[in-house]
């Protein structure tokens, strides 16, 4: 009946839902029809007369049969199955649950292996839900497992039903029918058939194996964000789904395998035993509110050590980008290519752009001041290391801005996220007390996601001498801005700063050797960077920067950023790399070489 899908089933049954245009029993009679079966059985019950009179008796010569259910409003699959026993005892047999989405290669894993009763299985990921299976070493399961008795602790060790198997004709016959009667007189009509399979799977010489797939592409859909996810992954084209899967800005775990080149973070931060520290705390952190905003901005003070009236916190840096563009309502100048989150949120005739001529996007505080000081701005963006051109201008050249812009009475906003990566450690922050009271016009801006490697917890601070700004911006967030978790992460942040440093250390070692692999695929024009993050120019003729993303998705199940969008590159094809751990970046230079 597919109640969770609300209005979308209320007309029709689960296997009528489309995904992308094409209804799901559409592409599973299309997917029979290719793996040579030539009967299909349908139960139905809810909405039945809507199915057979849409599908038929026959497609493709497949003859198609039905079997009603009467009473599926007061039963559950396992009677719907009994009633159609005679047809498990007359031939072997393929069950497929109907509110299932599969590429063709997952049931044709099933059809070509000899083994002749087999359930479909996949490891264990965490957007599964419903019964898992533990496996021995020649893949006869050991156990069927509920919800019930599932433990976190033990998912190495579980293996996912995809709810697709194979009986043949004598299994049916000597185990699956006798047992599926008992149970359902036993323990009645409302049970799930896989019920029976684990009863069948816990007898000594069961003859049910499992089979698992290897990267094959399968979804449940039981509710609306289920449909949501499936349609991503089950586009018509690869262009579309490399859109629809970017365009997701982040929720990547929902992808098996995904490698995620894309967002940027720390690889090696936070040290397992933060992570131990958090989990250890995680039921007090989920029950309990976090502290209001008064309480955070402290620990934000004591985390980069200035003054509690100079900082907020943010849900993010970009809440607290927002509400400060928004404070910002004159013409404001932008270094192009940028993170374009801020000139986003500013009126787009406000926004006065400068884009450096030169072919690596470098720019200095000396060309900066040139273009800009007969500008009618109210205020100048800087971010520091830039995003994604990774251009850096140095402390030195930082003060020469400040000077200036106070000088002209302007702004000056310093998004400064990436700078813990740059080549001379422990500099070049303006978070820093003297600086930050002698210039009032002066506001930094710090994403924690970024270099902490903490992008779920939501952190962000904007610092600022100019109190009346900030006691501002506090007004305009909410009290409860950051959740528990964010907070007890700034409580326990400085007994692992030795820890931070030592991680910001090995990431410039990886930066190195990343930069070094990348510069030997051949059409690939690498940029230095001083942050987490190349950005690339594909310099082949034969192929754009989008359908070098769209391949490496496709084939490698790599995500990256397709720079193709952006107002600054749209005379050449860039696309940017985020600089993950040693072995995740090996893997993308050999898929970049792999792709001619």
């Amino acid at each position: 009946m597919g109640r969770r899908l609300g209005e979308l089933t209320g007309d029709n049954t689960k296997c009528m839902l489309k995904v992308n245009g094409i209804r799901l029993i559409d592409r599973t009679l299309e997917c029979l029809y290719e793996v040579g079966v030539t009967k299909l059985i349908m139960v139905v019950g809810y909405k039945a007369q809507n199915v057979i009179d849409y599908v038929g008796h026959n497609y493709k010569g497949i003859e198609i049969i039905y079997v009603e259910n009467p009473i599926y409003d007061k039963t559950n699959n396992i009677y719907s199955l009994y009633l159609a026993k005679d047809y498990l005892l007359a031939e072997d047999t393929l069950l497929l649950e109907s509110d299932l989405i599969y590429e063709t290669a997952v049931v044709k894993r099933l059809v070509e292996n000899d083994y002749p009763n087999l359930a479909l299985v996949d490891k264990y990921e965490s957007w599964m839900d419903g019964t898992v299976v533990t496996l021995d070493r020649e893949n006869r399961i050991g156990n069927f497992i509920s919800k019930s008795y599932f433990k976190y602790s033990d998912i190495d060790q579980y293996y996912k039903t995809v709810n697709i198997y194979k009986f043949s004709k004598s299994f049916s016959a000597t185990h699956y029918v006798p047992f599926l009667s008992a149970y359902c007189q036993a323990l009645g009509n409302n049970e799930y058939y896989e019920q029976v399979l684990r009863v069948i799977a816990l007898l000594e010489d069961s003859p049910l194996k499992a089979l698992p797939l290897h990267g094959e592409k399968w979804y449940e859909i039981d509710d609306i964000q289920d449909l949501d996810i499936a349609s991503s992954m089950f586009e018509e084209s690869d262009e579309k789904r490399f859109k629809a899967i970017s365009s997701r800005f982040g929720g990547y775990w929902r992808y098996p395998h995904l490698i995620d080149f894309c967002y940027l973070v720390n690889p090696y931060f936070p040290p397992q035993q933060m992570i131990d520290e958090i989990k250890a705390s995680f039921e007090t952190l989920m029950r309990e509110y976090p502290s209001g905003m008064r309480v955070n901005s402290l620990l934000a003070s004591k985390y980069f050590s200035v003054k509690q009236d100079y900082i907020v916190v943010g849900n993010g840096a970009a809440e607290l980008i927002k509400a400060l563009i928004e404070n910002h309502t004159g013409k404001i100048g932008v270094i192009y290519p940028t993170f374009e989150e801020y000139p986003n949120r500013s009126v787009k005739e406000n926004v006065i752009s400068y884009l450096p001529t030169n072919a690596d996007f470098k720019y200095t505080a000396d060309d900066i001041i040139e273009y800009f000081s007969d500008k009618d701005i109210e205020t100048l963006l800087i971010i520091n290391p830039d995003n994604p051109s990774g251009n850096y201008i140095p402390y030195t050249g930082l003060l020469q801005l400040i000077e200036w812009s106070k000088g002209k009475g302007i702004k000056l906003v310093v998004d400064e996220s990436f700078v813990d990566f740059v080549d001379v450690e422990g500099e070049y922050t303006l978070l820093n007390n003297e600086i930050l009271c002698a210039n009032s016009h002066l506001s930094v801006v710090k994403s924690i996601s970024k270099s902490y490697g903490v992008p779920g917890f939501r952190l962000g601070v904007l610092a600022s001498g100019d109190i009346e700004l900030i006691a501002k911006l506090k007004k305009e967030v909410a009290i409860w801005n950051i959740n528990s978790f964010g907070e007890f992460y700034m409580q326990i942040y400085e007994k692992y700063h030795n820890d931070y440093t030592a991680a910001c250390r090995l990431f410039r070692e990886e930066r190195e050797l990343f930069y070094a692999e990348l510069q030997t695929v051949p059409y690939l024009r690498v940029i230095p960077s001083q942050a987490n993050y190349f950005l690339c120019e594909v310099v082949d003729d034969k192929i754009t920067s989008t359908e070098l993303a769209v391949k490496l998705l496709t084939n490698y199940n790599i995500l990256i950023k397709d720079c193709s969008g952006k107002s600054a590159f749209r005379q050449g094809n860039y696309i940017r790399l985020a600089i993950r751990n040693r072995e995740d970046n090996h893997k993308l230079v050999e898929a970049l070489k792999s792709i001619q």
